[in-house]
């Protein structure tokens, strides 16, 4: 990396790579939103000094508890999750509950890819993001970090 004395350091790709770590996050209790944000923060690289917005210089997130995460006020009863089937008529709408019983790793999934940037960079690094609905997972590999936010 090189180092300038009052100047921006801005990474290339390979220094950003070699960089890279995986962090624990545990979803247990967590508000859903601000949980998203800081789990997105840190998939950008933007918890580091040396975040350079055109570099993947991101670490890789686990999320371990996504059936505990928690929302705030009523959104329990009245969030609602849309898709479209791609037929007349096809617009289904499943309500935050149901969702929750079905697919709980559906739901961080979707909160922090809504903060992520809509770029090719974005979907790269939406790609590190793995989410477990119990309290294990199967990534001890990477040794991550388990970190409290």
């Amino acid at each position: 990396m090189a180092t300038r004395k009052n100047s921006t350091i801005l990474l290339t790709k390979e220094e950003a790579q070699a960089a890279r770590g995986w962090i624990t996050l545990d979803a247990k209790g967590k508000t859903l939103g601000r949980f998203a944000s800081e789990v997105a923060q840190i998939l950008r690289g933007k918890h580091k000094t040396t975040f350079t917005p055109n570099a993947d210089s991101g670490d890789g997130v686990i999320i371990i508890n996504a059936d505990q995460i928690a929302v705030s006020g009523n959104k329990e009863a009245q969030k609602v999750y849309r898709h479209y089937t791609g037929h007349m008529g096809g617009l289904r709408e499943i309500p935050y509950r149901t969702m929750m019983q079905r697919k709980p790793t559906y739901i961080i999934r979707r909160a922090v890819q809504g903060m992520m940037p809509k770029t090719k960079l974005g979907k790269a690094q939406l790609k590190r993001l793995r989410i477990f609905a119990g309290d294990t997972h199967n990534q001890q590999a990477q040794k991550p970090l388990s970190v409290e936010v």
